[in-house]
């Protein structure tokens, strides 16, 4: 906190018909929901900008988030006939924190303002997924700005470099790296996965995916299509986006179907080409992913939404009669009252120590269980000066899984951003990584495996992995690293009986998972209301998101 909370005047009014904790995007998207259907909303966070933990943040700023002092609150003490308060503290998200900046006297506390560092990257939104139709509904694409993503790469394990992802007809035809049979067999996989999304058998037999493939693992169905190895992984991995080995079914948790992968083509399919100034399927934000959150809250704002920062929220109010919470303390010393809540992910209660042995209050508060236990997301960010590609400044780039070495398991992936999108200084180009694990050990093993093949370090080697990666990017000279974070985070989730929690940031590319968590938490607290029902479809969305998108 820069300021004093107690240095506040007093929040009026005191009851409202939702309290959001946390302005990262789920808590902005459902206060943004609810302010269009008329309901009161206050949005409060403790941090002193918007977007929590999808926020876009410079160096010096981003260090200290991931690297929290929480203070532990006081205790709450109960001064109510009708409300007990029950002590809330925040906790870590992150861990195994490690930053090395090999340029100190270059990034200055004031030169490392000039970036906008993503938290929860890599990101990228596709031109036909959930979250742009989203923005077009509610008119949060009013509040932004983006730059297409130039091109998708995969790395080659046989050649040790970067290889085009042919997404398109044309992609195909142009690929140098393709021979002619492979591309024959590519070209009549999309016409027959374009007839069957159509519904359309053109009048050639066999030209529809029968049910029993659509429920078969997708690897299965691009053997029985005798795609080879390489153009399987390319659809599975860098199209379909698997995240985990889907050749090894003993290894692999998550098994891609027949039927999903074909409804990520389509989504891949039909992001390429749907708006003219786009070059092909996916876009960023200009300043960061941490636009996302603010669009909304700008929305939510103008629906009368009042939003306070830097203003912690140090304990739930009780009733003491139903057991359900009924308002929030700010560290203030303010009471306000709710009738629903949503919580950051970050809080958790502190339990009350029982006063008899089957205390109601402490019994309704009780973790209910925990979601995804194992699984982690590790995370890492580099910054150079110089692309990856000369020809490129923002790219993705798909590590497949075994790629890198025998015991990659899971996909990695790299999204390289430049100074066009306004999150470094002209120059400068900032790569995020991330990929599954269940352990963080073997999670920065594996970010350690994919920066090796990419960049040229200052250090001889990592004390941390004892993999070996040998790299030939384009005969290139690989660039050199000059500033580096890793952090593990968890993807668990305290889930309370009587509490609200907002969707945690996931390990997907995208955020049509996270937005599905979300609307249908929003559903969950309003049954019976619309998600931005007074939103006007504009006649050509297209049209209406063109305007936003820089060519």
């Amino acid at each position: 906190m820069s300021e004093d909370a107690s240095s506040y005047p007093p929040i009026e009014p005191t009851n409202f018909d939702l309290i959001v904790v946390g302005t990262g995007l789920p808590g902005s998207v459902i206060a943004a929901a609810a302010s269009a259907n008329g309901k009161t909303v206050l949005h409060l966070d403790p941090n002193p900008f918007y977007g929590s933990h999808f926020a876009s943040l410079p160096l010096h700023d981003l260090s200290a988030f991931l690297n929290p002092h929480f203070t532990p609150p006081p205790s709450a003490a109960s001064d109510g006939d009708d409300h007990t308060p029950v002590t809330l503290i925040q906790r870590p998200l992150y861990s195994h924190v490690g930053i090395s900046n090999h340029a100190p006297e270059e990034f200055t506390e004031e030169y490392s303002r000039k970036f906008n560092i993503d938290v929860c990257g890599p990101r990228v939104l596709f031109c036909a997924d959930k979250s742009i139709d989203l923005m077009l509904r509610s008119g949060a694409n009013q509040y932004m700005e983006f730059k297409s993503i130039e091109a998708s790469f995969v790395y080659d394990e046989s050649s040790r470099r970067l290889v085009s992802v042919p997404d398109s007809r044309a992609a195909i035809f142009k690929d140098k790296s393709l021979g002619l049979m492979e591309k024959n067999q590519l070209m009549r996989f999309f016409k027959l996965v374009q007839q069957h999304l159509a519904g359309d058998d053109g009048g050639v037999e066999n030209s529809r995916i029968s049910e029993e493939d659509l429920e078969s693992p997708f690897v299965d169905f691009l053997t029985k299509m005798r795609l080879p190895p390489k153009i399987k992984s390319i659809i599975l991995y860098a199209i379909a986006m698997a995240d985990y080995d889907q050749e090894d079914t003993q290894i692999c948790e998550d098994v891609l179907t027949t039927k999903d992968g074909v409804d990520s083509l389509a989504l891949y399919n039909s992001s390429v080409g749907r708006f003219p100034n786009a070059l092909g399927a996916l876009v960023y934000p200009i300043y960061g992913q941490g636009e996302l959150p603010q669009a909304f809250s700008r929305r939510a704002a103008v629906k009368g939404c009042i939003h306070v920062l830097r203003m912690p929220v140090i304990a739930l109010l009780m009733d003491k009669c139903t057991e359900h919470y009924k308002g929030v303390r700010l560290s203030s010393g303010q009471d306000l009252f709710c009738n629903q809540l949503v919580l950051d992910p970050s809080f958790t209660v502190q339990l009350p120590l029982a006063s008899s042995p089957r205390d109601p209050l402490r019994e309704s508060l009780q973790v209910l269980g925990l979601r995804d236990v194992k699984r982690k997301v590790a995370r890492g960010i580099c910054i150079t000066r110089s692309s990856l590609r000369p020809d490129s400044s923002n790219f993705l780039v798909v590590y497949p899984p075994r790629s890198l070495y025998p015991e990659q398991v899971t996909s990695i992936r790299a999204l390289q951003i430049g100074s066009g999108l306004a999150v470094c200084p002209s120059g400068m180009f900032v790569l995020y990584f991330s990929t599954l694990c269940h352990d963080a050990d073997k999670g920065k093993e594996l970010l350690h495996a994919a920066i090796d093949a990419l960049l040229m370090l200052p250090e001889s080697g990592h004390p941390e992995s004892n993999t070996t990666v040998q790299s030939d990017i384009a005969a290139e000279v690989k660039p050199t690293l000059l500033w580096k974070a890793l952090y593990i985070q968890d993807l668990t989730m305290d889930q309370l009986e009587s509490i609200s929690y907002a969707p945690i940031p996931d390990g997907n590319l995208n955020y049509n998972d996270l937005l599905d968590e979300t609307l249908k938490l929003f559903q969950k607290i309003y049954p019976n209301e619309d998600v931005f029902p007074d939103a006007v479809s504009p006649e050509n969305p297209e049209d209406d998101y063109e305007s936003s998108l820089d060519s």
